[in-house]
């Protein structure tokens, strides 16, 4: 084959394929199909400087990952703020509006299924990387390569890159479900799930074989010079891009609340499964006067679809004990299938939503499920009762280790520290690095020692000796010196570290220096008037306590003695007056120090450090990547520094 027939047939290849995965309009039979990429094949043996890299047969390399590498996007891969309706899509657009006037808006599908960041350059695909965190996401370029539906290489020769979506058409999931439950493995729940995990394949020949789909709806890095984001995206639909089948320009909330109807309506219908509508202001320059916020770009928006709702019979409510020693109870339904997926099981959050709802065994029950949510029992259709329904009956002794429950506002939990629900947990949250620290012993290895029933509580952490730990598997001779010196080492912290690593509800750092400054080793017989009598100590926080040492003073009093704790003094911890001191603070993002290092620095300046903001906050302190923490406390008009605004107040 001369190299212009070689040319001639991988032009013809890629059209064929295009046609039969992207068109699902096949425009050759498999056997041509197969006769012509070996001919193709052939040729780039035989010429292999040859090689066009957009070639079909270069999709699928034989090289296996040993895991995927970290990449940094170009520019920030953004969230969208969520809608869920009419009203909150007129405050949108009329926070949008007090900046821009006679704003033209473009509607699209809102795609479910897995971002991806696709970086072009000279024309050729150099990289895809997951959205990850938005900055840094997972390299998963051999993967992309097998999609059809990306380009390898596009008429456009400047940086540039891509967003998208990646999917699986819905018939094509039911077919990878059927031959998944035929080899006896497990079931994707959703598409958008299989999507994601098929993108995340170290084999990319398994990702070739899972007809994954790239839907395009936007752009990062680029130097395309249209005025507005409908062109723009016209250009990229020339570039090879699949369009999608629906889209329109809006400009009044009547035209908007039209076409997403419409997409409501035709939802069914189209191929690739939609979560919602995104509404972009469709003016480039407009997007960039209106900016960003920490999280989400001002001129667009995810306008959601209604959750999908089924009727069906509550059969029985179990309790499940989770890790932190809460108990959920858990609704057992007659099987209903609802948005893609087989429902059994529901969460009821807990006993005061059973109490709100009046829900009884037996009940017909409204389940809403929307894409990946969890399923929620909403509503109960008393009418429906036939006289044979249950009340469901609220525990008082743990199901798991029998032990009496604390009850907390809301919430019914178990706190024996010894409970096997909870013991895996518990041991992790003592030796992690803000409490005993115990290095080299992490959540693996804990979960290993429990599962060989090595240690069976925190106590028996103290009780390993080499004999113990030389027939496990990965354990040698310097791992298992290394692990029992870091435990030694790990003796004589000082007592407010090990207050805090008992993990009672509630205390946390903060509240376990103020109690170990005020009572030292005596916080073991201290009365709930002790503890509110503490500033910063409420009456949620004292009950807590005192309840937790109720159920495990045994355990603790023994614990005290093999640690045998430094015990400070007020003297020891001398408060620096500041403009901090007495403040509550909030930490949130990534910062150049570590949050520990400003945490300790904010504490001695007499400042109280704390996990949740509310109104009774005084200063959110945030750094790159702040999330939802930072959006609350603009919600709550509480006052934001950034980490460079704190370093100035401080000089």
């Amino acid at each position: 084959m001369e190299e212009q027939k070689y040319k001639k047939n991988i032009k013809l290849l890629k059209k064929w394929a295009y046609a039969y995965y992207v068109n699902d309009n096949p425009l050759a039979t498999d056997y041509e199909y197969d006769k012509l990429n070996r001919e193709v094949l052939e040729f780039e043996k035989e010429n292999p400087t040859k090689i066009d890299s957009s070639s079909p047969t270069q999709r699928v390399g034989d090289k296996i990952l040993n895991s995927f590498t970290k990449a940094k996007h170009i520019t920030p891969m953004f969230s969208q703020e969520d809608i869920f309706n009419q009203e909150e899509l007129i405050n949108w657009q009329t926070r949008v509006e007090k900046s821009i006037k006679n704003t033209e808006y473009l509607c699209e599908p809102k795609f479910d299924g897995a971002s991806l960041n696709l970086i072009y350059n000279n024309g050729i695909l150099k990289q895809a990387i997951t959205r990850g965190d938005g900055l840094v996401g997972e390299d998963v370029t051999l993967n992309a390569k097998t999609i059809q539906s990306i380009p390898l290489k596009i008429d456009y020769k400047e940086l540039l890159e891509i967003r998208g979506e990646v999917v699986i058409k819905k018939d094509d999931f039911e077919l990878l479900n059927k031959e998944r439950e035929f080899n006896n493995e497990y079931l994707f729940v959703n598409p958008r799930n299989a999507a994601s995990g098929s993108l995340r394949q170290l084999n990319p020949q398994v990702t070739a074989k899972r007809k994954l789909f790239f839907q395009i709806w936007g752009v990062g890095k680029n130097s395309l010079n249209y005025n507005n984001h409908s062109d723009r995206m016209d250009f990229l639909y020339s570039l090879g891009f699949v369009k999608p089948a629906l889209f329109k320009i809006c400009s009044t909330t009547q035209d908007i609340q039209n076409i997403y109807k419409e997409f409501i309506n035709k939802r069914d219908n189209i191929s690739i499964g939609l979560d919602g509508m995104v509404i972009k202001v469709n003016n480039i320059q407009s997007q960039k006067d209106l900016g960003y916020t920490v999280k989400y770009p001002k001129w667009s928006c995810a306008y959601k679809f209604p959750a999908v709702e089924k009727v069906t019979k509550l059969k029985d409510v179990i309790i499940q004990v989770g890790r932190t020693g809460v108990l959920t109870p858990v609704a057992i339904l007659e099987p209903v299938f609802i948005d893609g997926s087989t429902v059994e099981k529901s969460t009821l959050h807990n006993f005061a939503e059973i109490d709100r709802l009046g829900l009884k065994v037996g009940d017909q029950v409204v389940i809403v499920k929307s894409g990946d949510i969890i399923p929620k029992v909403v509503n109960v259709y008393k009418d429906r009762r036939v006289g044979d329904e249950k009340d469901i009956i609220k525990p008082i002794f743990c199901p798991i280790c029998n032990s009496k429950l604390i009850y907390e506002d809301i919430l019914i939990r178990c706190c024996n520290l010894e409970c096997p629900s909870r013991v895996v947990n518990s041991i992790i949250h003592f030796t992690s690095k803000k409490c005993i620290d115990i290095k080299g012993l992490g959540d693996k290895i804990i979960e290993q020692l429990v599962k060989e029933k090595k240690i069976n509580n925190i106590l028996d952490l103290y009780k390993l000796e080499y004999s113990d730990l030389e027939d496990l598997d990965g354990f040698k001779e310097k791992k298992i010196n290394n692990l029992l010196n870091s435990i030694k080492n790990s003796k004589n912290r000082t007592l407010d570290k090990v207050i805090n690593s008992l993990g009672i509800e509630h205390i946390g750092e903060v509240a376990s220096k103020i109690i170990s400054l005020e009572f030292g080793l005596e916080f073991l017989n201290i009365t709930k008037n002790d503890l509110i009598a503490l500033n910063g100590v409420g009456e949620q926080m004292a009950d807590s306590f005192i309840s937790f040492i109720d159920i495990n003073r045994d355990r603790i009093i023994k614990l005290i003695d093999i640690i045998n704790p430094i015990v400070e003094t007020k003297d020891d911890n001398e408060i620096i007056d500041s403009i901090f001191k007495d403040k509550t603070i909030v930490l949130t993002g990534t910062m150049n120090k570590s949050r520990d290092e400003i945490k300790k620095e904010l504490e001695l300046l007499g400042a109280k450090i704390t996990s949740s903001i509310s109104k009774k906050t005084d200063y959110l302190i945030y750094g790159q990547n702040a999330g939802s923490k930072y959006d609350k406390a603009i919600e709550l008009e509480v006052q934001v520094l950034s980490e460079k605004d704190m370093i100035k107040l401080l000089s």
